[in-house]
């Protein structure tokens, strides 16, 4: 364990910092190259992987290394290595699996905006439209079309992880209806159908994510009569009357586009609906360093922010919503749970 007495001196943990690129590289590199799910089980020979995820060994042996500098597999002393709990998250089949999001945190625009960082700290805006000439989800559907597919893949995996927890954390005994804004292929939508099975419930979200709605929705799904899919973007318009409207992970744009989905959203409920706003904040513990990394992102592709608890109370507040409750959904997210007054 790293002590006050231990922990190496200020000048070698800054060399560290400042190599922080080469080692979201390496865990990038893993991930395209499926080393995670080509080591099995038991320990294999650097021979023996390389043939597996077609590499050549002696590189392969260098990036395992260094990754095994930070816990990310493990080398045994004859040579082998072997998977460490993190190193297991990198696999595609594990339940708790952080692939899509270590692909997403690393894809070839961050590479482009982070250099640019400075200007974006100087002038508050991002700098993805100064790089691609467009708005950076514009950008992505229609100049990274692999990266939109990350971004999917990443968003989908951590919703799928998240969902139960919502749904076991909201009582929603006395409600009947819900809409899910922004909520992505329908998980948290789904969970919550099937906790309760007199709810009926709405996901709204771009037509490029909601034909790909979880497949419990679906036409011939077992929740497809109890849903109604509906493709739109919430900051411009919410057609959905619910008594209870969840809003996930979204209000993180520019503070224009957060209040205008605010706004849609108690313009479309009236008053005495029911509005949960669900976010991982940058002052919570112990996502710290992944949620201040991910908010200085945000600065960089859409001029947003995470939110702190303080700065979020301030958005729902300025909404026009009245907080009744602010509750931990699990030690990474929290729920503000609001109601459209009067």
């Amino acid at each position: 364990m790293t002590t006050a007495e231990t922990a190496p001196p200020p000048s070698m943990r800054l060399r560290e910092l400042v190599f922080g690129a080469a080692c979201a590289a390496a865990l990038r590199a893993a991930a395209r190259l499926g080393v995670a799910d080509a080591l099995g089980d038991h320990p294999m020979a650097v021979e023996d992987l390389a043939s597996a995820v077609k590499t050549e060994p002696k590189p392969l042996r260098r990036l395992l290394r260094a990754m095994a500098c930070y816990g990310v597999f493990a080398e045994r002393h004859d040579g082998t290595f072997e998977h460490t709990d993190m190193s297991r998250l990198l696999r595609e089949d594990d339940p708790n699996s952080l692939r899509y999001i270590t692909l997403w945190c690393t894809e070839p625009w961050t590479w482009d905006a982070w250099p640019k960082l400075d200007e974006a700290v100087r002038t508050g805006h991002n700098v993805v439209e100064g790089l691609y000439g467009k708005e950076f989800f514009e950008y992505l559907n229609e100049d990274a079309p692999e990266s939109a597919v990350v971004f999917n893949r990443a968003m989908t995996t951590s919703s799928m992880q998240s969902a139960r927890d919502v749904a076991q954390c909201l009582d929603l005994s006395g409600a009947s209806s819900i809409a899910d804004i922004g909520g992505g292929q329908g998980h948290v939508v789904a969970s919550l159908l099937e906790k309760y099975p007199s709810l009926h419930g709405t996901l709204l979200d771009l037509p490029r994510v909601v034909e790909n709605a979880d497949p419990r929705l679906r036409p011939g799904g077992e929740l497809a009569n109890r849903v109604h899919i509906v493709p739109g973007d919430c900051r411009v318009d919410i057609p959905v009357r619910a008594d209870v409207y969840i809003i996930k992970n979204i209000l993180e744009w520019d503070d224009e586009s957060t209040a205008r989905t605010l706004r849609n959203v108690i313009h479309a409920g009236g008053p005495g609906a029911r509005v949960v706003v669900i976010e991982n904040l940058v002052d919570d513990s112990p996502s710290m360093r992944f949620s201040s990394a991910m908010d200085l992102l945000l600065l960089l592709n859409v001029g947003g922010a995470k939110h702190t608890r303080d700065s979020m109370v301030g958005r729902l507040t300025e909404a026009g919503l009245v907080i009744d409750e602010f509750r931990e959904v699990n030690p990474y997210l929290h729920a503000f749970d609001c109601t459209v007054p009067a």
